[in-house]
């Protein structure tokens, strides 16, 4: 589980987190909505969703969890539950299409979250990572061993990563 510092540093940023990081965020949600094939009937986890900017770029029934609730509070969202990807509260292949954008290099068991991910997901997952995080290496190994890789797309602050399972 991340420590209570963490929850709070969001909880304090969050007045000021869409002015910080809604053009950066909604530049990935891009990438990843032009890569991948959703349908209406779809249902989409975003697991870090934060206010949740991803309900502007897929047209499915969306779902976010993240440890915040000052950042919950912000997300357009009918369902969004306070929690941690660690410990996803669903049962499995919820989930047609897992995405964590930039949320990642947060988790407190990076292998833990992922195999969590996968066990709700069942088609699709993008990943967004940090390039500058210092558990970048680290995310990319579990990953290579959780996921297939399909397509790997840089761009300026994040790599991402669009998978499916072994």
């Amino acid at each position: 589980m991340q420590d209570a510092r963490q929850d709070t540093y969001y909880d304090h940023l969050a007045p000021g987190y869409t002015a910080l990081h809604q053009a950066e965020q909604e530049r990935k949600l891009s990438i990843i909505a032009e890569q991948l094939a959703v349908r209406k009937t779809d249902r989409l986890l975003d697991v870090g969703c934060g206010p949740c900017f991803t309900t502007k770029f897929f047209q499915c029934r969306i779902v976010g969890i993240d440890p915040s609730i000052e950042l919950l509070k912000q997300a357009p969202l009918t369902e969004k539950i306070l929690g941690k990807a660690e410990a996803l509260p669903f049962k499995d292949k919820s989930f047609d299409i897992v995405l964590s954008v930039t949320a990642i290099h947060n988790f407190d068991d990076v292998e833990k979250g992922l195999e969590e991910m996968r066990r709700v997901g069942r088609r699709d997952f993008a990943f967004g990572i940090l390039k500058k995080s210092s558990k970048r290496r680290e995310i990319e190994k579990y990953i290579r061993t959780i996921f297939h890789i399909e397509k790997i797309i840089e761009e300026q602050y994040d790599i991402i990563l669009f998978c499916r399972k072994e």
